[in-house]
């Protein structure tokens, strides 16, 4: 009866926000509590249960998973200390095993590691022996690093930005694990492209990248392929591998995985060019919201957005906005707990006076406002994918004249509409909505926006990744540098 043990460990950082991340920003579960909570989901996990689930003979030995409520700054080395050590004490616990499903994300680094995804991979090896096949799924955002790819047999990635099929990419996973137990040999193959993309290009359904990514997807459906994608990479997690990365794995055939990652690196080089933000100065995206009317302005302040590792607590736009004269409704969420103690002090209908905004990043004046307190709730936010929730910490909404704040005490990801609809707010019945995130599925906003603006203002994952002051990535890179040229090379991984 083959057994199969999973962990999780999955964070994304950005270098440039200047507050660390800690233990207490993960959500940590061990053994049942693991399968409890990922039952109802759609997540990388849920989508590996569902393919385990249809082999009897298959045991599932949940171990241990640690998941980010929201990506934030480095991890402190204490705090990477201790989740690793928790993390590598269940897999000493655990029974015997024939193979292993890690759900990872790609884009973690800590204090003094730079790659702990493949520090986990290479210390699981020395726990659990060289035989043992360990499979992984991981975010497209990821940084694919030698370590990773020296003690991970195989591997599968997320095919969709903004991402629709975590689920799938759980199955995927789950599937070639079997295949793997089955007598599978994967090798694999990989080029390293030195590019770091933003922008609309990346949207996979319409943009230049889902050339190369549905040339991908078509390798993976071949009879002799276990898996194919490409890692674009965090632009944010400024570490020594950080890049782009093409993929191949087959089942013993490393010339087909040559050829194949080669055929997808060069079509992701082809069209790299048209992977880079077009930004609207901040004065000039008030100006839009000023004279739109009849609709509502999407001010998408990608600079400032949790999902990607910003803190979350860029006044920029709201300041712009006051100080433009605008004068129509706003709907905008900050993080700030000094604030939400203000206004929980006040309580809910009564005035406070308090100032938002640059509570983690310094690079934000804290704003004077005053402003009624009109909502406190315990920042339970329930997401818009069914199974799916974060917890904000507490949180305030305040009225400062025609302008609607949603506090938060802790950042979260903001994905989706989440924070907005568990606090009775429509985006739509506003004028103008700051979206603290690159990209949202089209339907939440874009679809129905009378004006959408992609707003250049500064901050910890600003797209404009040339402003950022990148020290570790290698160099030369695109965009980072000028001239830049692709010579192709291909590097060959094989376990077994």
């Amino acid at each position: 009866m083959p057994r199969v043990l999973l962990a999780e460990c999955k964070l994304e950082v950005s270098s440039f926000n200047p507050a660390p991340s800690h233990y207490e920003d993960f959500v940590v579960l061990r053994g049942e509590e693991i399968l409890e909570r990922h039952r109802t989901a759609r997540t990388e996990i849920a989508g590996a249960l569902s393919v385990l689930g249809q082999r009897p003979e298959v045991e599932v030995v949940p171990l241990y998973s640690a998941r980010a409520i929201s990506s934030a700054g480095t991890l402190a080395a204490a705090d990477w200390q201790r989740l690793a050590g928790e993390l590598l004490d269940a897999l000493r616990a655990a029974p015997p095993a024939d193979a292993v499903y890690f759900s990872l994300h790609g884009a973690m680094a800590a204090d003094g590691e730079d790659d702990p995804e493949g520090c986990l991979l290479e210390q699981a090896r020395t726990i659990l022996g060289e035989e043992i096949p360990f499979i992984a799924s991981y975010d497209l955002h990821g940084i694919l690093t030698d370590r990773m790819l020296r003690h991970c047999d195989a591997f599968s990635v997320f095919y969709t930005y903004p991402h629709v099929d975590t689920f799938e990419t759980g199955e995927r996973a789950a599937r070639i694990l079997l295949r793997v137990l089955d007598g599978a040999r994967p090798v694999t193959a990989r080029v390293f492209v030195p590019a770091l993309v933003r922008g609309d290009e990346l949207i996979t359904a319409t943009g230049r990248i889902g050339i190369p990514v549905r040339a991908a997807q078509e390798v993976a459906q071949c009879p002799t392929a276990l898996s194919a994608g490409l890692f674009w990479g965090n632009p944010f997690t400024d570490v020594a591998e950080l890049g782009t990365n093409s993929f191949a794995t087959t089942d013993g055939d490393p010339a087909l995985a040559e050829r194949e990652a080669l055929h997808i690196a060069d079509l992701f080089w082809q069209h790299h060019e048209t992977m880079r933000q077009e930004l609207t100065p901040l004065d000039e995206a008030i100006a839009v919201a000023k004279r739109t009317t009849g609709g509502t302005t999407v001010l998408v302040d990608a600079a400032d957005a949790p999902s990607s590792g910003a803190p979350g607590d860029s006044n920029a736009i709201l300041r712009a906005l006051l100080e433009g004269g605008y004068a129509g409704r706003a709907l905008i969420p900050i993080v700030d707990a000094p604030a939400v103690r203000d206004a929980m002090a006040a309580g809910v209908g009564n005035t406070v006076r308090t100032r938002v905004g640059g509570t983690v990043d310094p690079r934000f004046a804290p704003l004077e406002v005053e402003g009624r307190v009109r909502m406190l709730s315990d920042g339970r936010i329930t997401y818009e994918a069914p199974g799916r929730e974060a917890l904000a910490g507490p949180t305030a909404v305040l009225q400062v004249g025609a302008v609607t704040l949603i506090v938060m005490s802790h950042a979260i990801s903001l994905h989706d509409r989440g924070v907005f609809f568990t606090h009775g707010l429509d985006p739509q019945r506003f004028d103008a909505v700051v979206v603290k995130c690159p990209h949202c599925e089209p339907h939440m906003f874009k679809q129905w926006a009378a004006a959408y603006a992609n707003v250049d203002a500064p901050g910890a994952t600003s797209a404009d990744v040339r402003s950022l002051g990148h020290t570790r990535c290698p160099r030369p890179m695109w965009p980072l540098d000028e001239g830049v040229e692709f010579t192709p090379k291909v590097q060959v991984y094989r376990r077994r």
